[in-house]
């Protein structure tokens, strides 16, 4: 957390938290998982309900990143929701930074999950706070080949060119 409020914040809002999933709650989190995959898909089989279950216990380390958006009732900052979610992703970044500093795998996980009335109840989330994704932090028990990724040169334009 320490590399995570290092992150740009306009107007200095922290407009993020992160929330550990100890191992006390992974089985709250597994119902609240398949909770969400039944209400998506209510002739889930057997196997995606475990399989649902079991993603709350793929990493030692879990948590899960929230968005505080704009509380139109109360906010009057005037920073919009997309320029807090540019914060929280900087946040994210440097949590995952860090993680790989100190020599553990870390990943993202996203989904229709995560704003499932389930998930969303767990979490106590507020109306104008939002779900965004896990990150799992431990170490690698299978090697992964890297990701293709584009060359530098393909993401970048110049202004006049």
């Amino acid at each position: 957390m320490a590399a995570a409020v290092t992150a740009p914040d306009h107007g200095q809002l922290t407009p993020w938290h992160f929330v550990l999933i100890p191992a006390s709650q992974r089985l709250p989190l597994g119902k609240a998982f398949v909770s969400a995959l039944i209400e998506r898909d209510p002739g889930a089989t057997q196997a995606q309900i475990r399989a649902a279950a079991e993603k709350a216990e793929r990493a030692p380390c879990l948590l899960l990143a929230v968005l505080h958006g704009e509380d139109l009732a109360r906010d009057v900052s005037g920073i919009p929701t997309q320029e807090r979610l540019i914060s929280l992703g900087c946040a994210i970044q440097n949590v995952l930074l860090a993680a790989t500093s100190l020599g553990y795998s870390s990943g993202l996980a996203s989904g229709r999950s995560l704003n499932a009335p389930a998930m969303r109840s767990l979490f106590a989330l507020q109306p104008h706070e939002q779900a965004i994704c896990f990150i799992a932090i431990g170490t690698e028990s299978q090697f992964k080949p890297p990701r293709q990724r584009p060359v530098p040169k393909a993401v970048l334009r110049v202004l006049g060119d």
